[in-house]
């Protein structure tokens, strides 16, 4: 336990956990086995950090008995309500709103958003100064770079099959949206579709292939529209 923390009323801290300073703590947390939180972190009210997954017994994911502590890198906000799996890692000065679930084997990069109600599934990696907004729902096996923008409402998915065949289980992909690439609100990406560096998804789109960099698709499916005008590209800012 570093310097200078504030724990609020019911919390629990399990074994090994290492807090730094200047934390702040807020009513009924709990904070599992080893897991770890860098200075100047405000953890909310009712948050979970470095719990464990579930398993169905119908489910595609083999059994794990050992999982790796959570680690919450420095200045980092996580809201109320919030849950951090165990083997996720956010780097420093990471946002978490309220009610927003990072499952495990999460990578979340530095000044990233995860807005409120956001789900981000297992095994994806999410890189620095991204925003994924408001009950955005990222799907397990996705890739998103730096300087990423996912508007409200946007759903990502990773099996084409719908849950149907023994072919699905070797043939999940989650989605790729590279550095620069922007999703407007209540856009669906289908499984293992890739935006390209700039790419743009017009709002309520259906995108189905791939995104081209610096173009801008809509429609259902999307189509190209038109390039991304220049004086919004990243090197332009």
């Amino acid at each position: 336990m570093g310097q200078n923390v504030y724990l609020g009323y019911n919390c629990i801290i399990e074994k090994n956990v290492q807090i730094g300073d200047n934390v702040i703590i807020g009513h009924n947390v709990v904070i599992y086995e080893g897991s770890k939180i860098g200075d100047n972190c405000h953890i909310h009210d009712n948050v979970v950090i470095g719990k464990k997954p579930m398993r169905a017994k119908r489910s595609i994911l083999k059994a794990q008995k050992e999982w790796k502590p959570a680690m919450i890198g420095e200045g980092c906000t996580i809201g109320t309500g919030a849950i951090i799996y165990a083997e996720a890692f956010l780097d420093d000065e990471v946002f978490v709103a309220d009610l927003a679930t990072i499952r495990e084997k999460v990578s979340i990069g530095k000044q990233t958003i995860i807005g409120r109600g956001v789900a981000v599934e297992n095994e994806c990696t999410v890189g620095t100064r991204c925003k994924i907004e408001t009950n955005a729902y990222i799907t397990a096996f996705s890739t998103i770079g730096n300087d990423v923008f996912v508007a409200p409402g946007v759903v990502t998915s990773n099996d084409n099959y719908m849950g149907r065949t023994e072919k699905r289980f070797k043939a999940f992909k989650g989605c790729t949206i590279q550095d620069g690439g922007r999703v407007g609100a209540n856009a669906t990406l289908l499984p293992g579709l890739i935006v390209e560096e700039e790419g743009v998804i017009g709002a309520g789109s259906v995108a189905t292939r791939t995104v081209e960099s610096e173009c801008i698709v809509v429609g259902n499916p999307a189509r190209k529209l038109r390039k991304v005008a220049e004086e919004q590209l990243l090197d332009k800012k």
